[in-house]
């Protein structure tokens, strides 16, 4: 008996984890994937809430490193309050309304972006691109959209 209620509280507590898992949002999965610029821009956008809504999303996120390349004092200067405009058009570029896949985005030129300008998609012998940025994760599934994961803050023109 003692084994058999051992094996039912794991399968449960794999069952919660599981779901859990499932139900984490673009914000949250963007934490757990380590995207921890990315979400300080998202919060000083006041875009939380936006990101944990229905949806679904695609998100193009900039990896910490990708934000790293920006120019000394870019990043600080875009996180201050009165840049919050600025940094709402860039971070809205990153992101495209519907949930699109890699298997998708493959076959697409381009992609209007939630901030309404184009973002350009190729695919390359080096994989695929949006804009000048090659996605290096790609599939991160979340419970109202995906995340690829990019190495190039992308800007829109």
């Amino acid at each position: 008996m003692k084994t058999e209620s051992t094996v039912l509280l794991a399968g449960a507590f794999a069952l919660a984890l599981t779901s859990v898992a499932y139900a984490a949002d673009i914000v949250d999965t963007a934490v757990a994937g380590k995207f921890n610029t990315l979400v300080a821009a998202v919060k000083a956008a006041d875009l939380v809430d936006t990101l944990k809504g229905p949806g679904p999303f695609t998100v193009f996120a900039p990896t910490d490193e990708a934000f790293a390349k920006l120019p000394a004092g870019t990043l600080e200067t875009l996180l201050k309050p009165e840049n919050k405009v600025k940094l709402e058009s860039i971070l809205t570029y990153h992101v495209v309304a519907g949930k699109v896949m890699a298997r998708d985005a493959v076959k697409l030129s381009s992609a209007k972006s939630v901030e309404g300008h184009s973002i350009a998609i190729k695919t390359t012998d080096g994989g695929v691109m949006v804009n000048d940025a090659h996605v290096i994760h790609s599939d991160i599934e979340a419970s109202n959209g995906v995340i690829h994961g990019i190495d190039t803050v992308i800007l829109p023109e």
